[in-house]
């Protein structure tokens, strides 16, 4: 049962609340303590709600996902946890997780109530509508940079949402297009919005939002706000590393038709995480050092 529960907050996933540091990292005092702790936190409560995000969204697709041939395996839809044992924690943590937000800083706070806003109406009808279901989708990744920025108490860069934007939608409908690629005619039994979706549409949109997410950090790298902000124009040096992640991760979906479970190819592919750990070094080599 324990073993179930834990399987059903999908730990695994939490790796996506990372982007809650991305506000820390490109500010100019990254390494004050309280700033770090916040952040921190931060991290910690959108753990909370997204957990409980995915528990209600179980309970709700349990009868669809039994027809997936991998969401069959998880807990709630297999019957080897309670659905109202589901809905009762996520309760649980939706409240400790607002509470918790609430003290750490009240327009934190607000983010995380609209995320959550945003979660639940995608697991009850949203993620039914084409193209809105993959912008909702983005819209969490964005709050949660939006979130930590807020919680270290930093100013939003309109450039960290133009980014974040974009990579969440190419995340988004990279994962769509292996749903589709993987179901196939099963498609519309297991979620009628996939059946809406065609291969090459989504390949469409993923070249325009593809272009758009290079274009946009190429121009942030080298906008007078941001080197002004940290006196250097070296931030363009790191272009070629995204360039590569990107097409990295497409290469990944196209040819092996693995994006269903981002989280899996950005902590298991060897050549992507080179990539993000030089990323992370030479930003901070060129911010800091």
């Amino acid at each position: 049962m324990l073993k179930g529960i834990w399987i059903s907050l999908r730990p695994k996933q939490w790796i996506k609340n990372i982007i809650v540091f991305a506000g820390l990292f490109f500010a100019e005092d990254f390494l004050v303590l309280n700033k770090i702790l916040d952040t921190v936190a931060a991290f910690i409560l959108f753990c909370m709600a997204s957990s409980s995000g995915y528990l209600v969204n179980d309970v709700i697709d349990r009868r669809k996902d039994a027809l997936h041939p991998r969401k069959r395996l998880r807990p709630i839809a297999s019957g080897a946890v309670a659905p109202r044992l589901a809905v009762t924690l996520a309760l649980l943590l939706m409240a400790a997780g607002l509470v918790g937000a609430w003290l750490l800083n009240h327009e934190f706070a607000l983010i995380l109530a609209v995320y959550l806003a945003f979660t639940l109406s995608y697991s009850l009808f949203l993620k039914r509508v084409i193209i809105l279901d993959v912008l909702i989708i983005a819209s969490g990744f964005v709050l949660r940079a939006i979130g930590g920025t807020i919680a270290a108490r930093e100013s939003v860069s309109s450039w960290l949402i133009i980014c974040t934007i974009f990579l969440s939608l190419f995340l988004a409908l990279t994962k769509r297009r292996s749903e589709v690629k993987t179901l196939g005619e099963k498609a519309a039994e297991v979620r009628t919005t996939l059946a809406l979706y065609s291969v090459e549409l989504l390949d469409q949109m993923i070249n325009i939002v593809t272009a758009a997410c290079l274009m946009a950090y190429a121009l942030y790298t080298l906008d007078a706000g941001t080197v002004d902000k940290f006196a250097t124009r070296n931030l363009a040096f790191t272009l070629p590393f995204v360039i590569y992640g990107l097409f990295r991760y497409l290469y990944l979906v196209l040819h092996l038709n693995i994006g269903e479970t981002p989280e899996t190819v950005l902590t298991h592919d060897r050549p992507i995480l080179i990539c993000i750990l030089a990323y992370i070094l030479t930003v901070a080599s060129i911010l800091y050092f």
